[in-house]
């Protein structure tokens, strides 16, 4: 049970994947550690309730992994989902700390999958949790309750005292009452400001209101708020996020994994205007699936529209929605409200640009388009054979990129470029120092695990407790 009246070594802001590899990190370097999760313990965790994978550097393969995947490769991947928009160092140091990531995991109780095959294009890079996101959460917090940690449910931070770089205490509302808890020192792991539509609009105007948030409705910004009135520095772009076309038909929050469209590359994609506006074959899916939340969030009514035909029905993950069907392109752009002329025009011109190939969803196969604009570079086919079908999508939220920037050690910097005191953090608050843009399936992870681990141990450093029982 929490003891509230106390002050603990580590407080631990966020009860996801960052925040509890932080606190264990912590914990098994002998501090005392409290987590303070803002959600219901049903829903707590964060977006790492949504999560199924993480992406780790190895040399070799393993029972979970099909292949080597080297941190050469690792960095070059991120360079090219990035476009060099990264923290050099802390990115290498993050590539480089992962491959011890995936066996501490293991050992904290969480369970991996054989390596997954298929469209995703995983089976080497990423390793998929036996039961999802929720059954690693699961374990995490069950390692953490036999440790000792001591968690607080439906505890939402409003306010953190920060004075000369230094963490004096936090402000919690809990149980219709606000309650100050003090600490040695914080680490910050309370996602982004995804929740927050107002903050949102500040960057993005109004075209936010049609934005869904694919994640938890608990992540507002008000972590990063207070931080940042407390003299933090912050870096990255308050528009740029991960961002993915989901199902426009899903619920505002927390819609998760089971709304996301991975038929992206199967067909093509028009908006309200029954017109391509991007190469649908740009790339390996998970590579550039997280750039299509923004693309439709630039066009109008921030809406577009997957189109397919019957062959590719079984090519893909679903929505949890059925696709909208019909006989023929006319009648699908009926069903859309699209203009039928308009639709079938964009769907004739691209089909006649089609040039043959060998068609393979696995890897950057030669089906192409030629003297269309703009081009599908890869997995282009014609769309000839009915029903047709089709998926209307809006940008799919999950986590924005404009955080806390820190140093090596997930220290926190302040304004003049100081290392805080006391303060550390982990996971989406910080992401931004990894991810000036763009996204690769199972980062978002990575970095939470990699300095979660690192946020935790240098936190317990600094502590009274930790010193004492390592001098014993």
């Amino acid at each position: 049970m929490a003891d509230l009246d106390k002050e603990y070594d580590v407080l631990v802001v966020g009860g996801g994947n960052a925040g509890l590899c932080a606190a264990i990190a912590a914990r098994r370097a002998g501090a005392s550690v409290l987590v303070l999760e803002a959600a219901p313990k049903f829903y707590r965790g964060g977006n790492t309730r949504h999560t199924r994978n993480m992406r780790c550097a190895h040399d070799a393969a393993t029972g979970t992994l099909s292949g080597p995947y080297t941190e050469t490769e690792f960095f070059d991947d991120l360079l090219q989902i990035t476009g060099g928009n990264t923290t050099e160092d802390l990115a290498r140091l993050m590539i480089a700390e992962s491959k011890d990531l995936l066996p501490w995991i293991a050992e904290q109780g969480v369970r991996f999958q054989p390596s997954l095959g298929g469209t995703l294009s995983l089976g080497r890079t990423n390793s998929f949790f036996l039961g999802g996101g929720r059954a690693m959460l699961n374990a995490l917090y069950l390692t953490a309750e036999r440790l000792g940690i001591d968690i607080c449910y439906e505890a939402e931070v409003t306010g953190l005292e920060i004075d000369g770089g230094a963490f004096r205490w936090a402000a919690v509302r809990l149980a219709g009452e606000t309650v100050t808890v003090r600490a040695q020192t914080l680490v910050a792991a309370s996602g982004g400001f995804e929740a927050n539509i107002d903050w949102l609009k500040e960057g993005w105007g109004a075209a936010a209101d049609n934005f869904l948030i694919r994640g938890t409705p608990y992540n507002k910004g008000v972590v990063l708020k207070a931080l940042m009135a407390g003299g933090v520095q912050t870096l990255g772009d308050p528009t740029q996020c991960h961002a993915v076309a989901i199902d426009a038909r899903a619920p505002k929050f927390d819609g998760g994994i089971i709304t996301r469209l991975d038929c992206v590359p199967f067909g093509v994609v028009v908006n309200r205007a029954a017109q391509r506006f991007y190469d649908e074959g740009e790339d390996i899916w998970p590579k550039r699936y997280a750039i299509w939340g923004r693309l439709v969030a630039q066009q109008p009514d921030q809406i577009a529209y997957i189109i397919f035909d019957a062959p590719s029905l079984e090519r893909f993950m679903p929505s949890l929605y059925p696709p909208i069907s019909a006989p023929t392109i006319g009648n699908l752009a009926r069903e859309l409200e699209l203009d039928p002329t308009a639709l079938e025009a964009t769907i004739d011109g691209f089909s006649a640009a089609v040039r043959p190939g060998t068609f393979d969803a696995n890897m950057l196969d030669d089906c192409r388009t030629e003297g269309l604009s703009p081009p599908k570079t890869h997995w282009a086919q014609r769309l000839e054979a009915a029903p047709f079908y089709a998926y209307p999508v809006r940008p799919g939220i999950t986590f924005t990129y404009l955080g806390a920037k820190v140093d090596g050690q997930a220290r926190i910097l302040m304004a003049d470029g100081a290392a805080s005191v006391n303060m550390f953090a982990a996971g989406e608050i910080m992401a931004g120092n990894i991810l000036g843009s763009g996204y690769a399936a199972g980062i978002g992870m990575t970095i939470g695990g990699v300095f979660g681990r690192i946020a935790g141990r240098e936190a317990a450093a600094l502590t009274d407790d930790a010193q004492r029982e390592a001098a014993a």
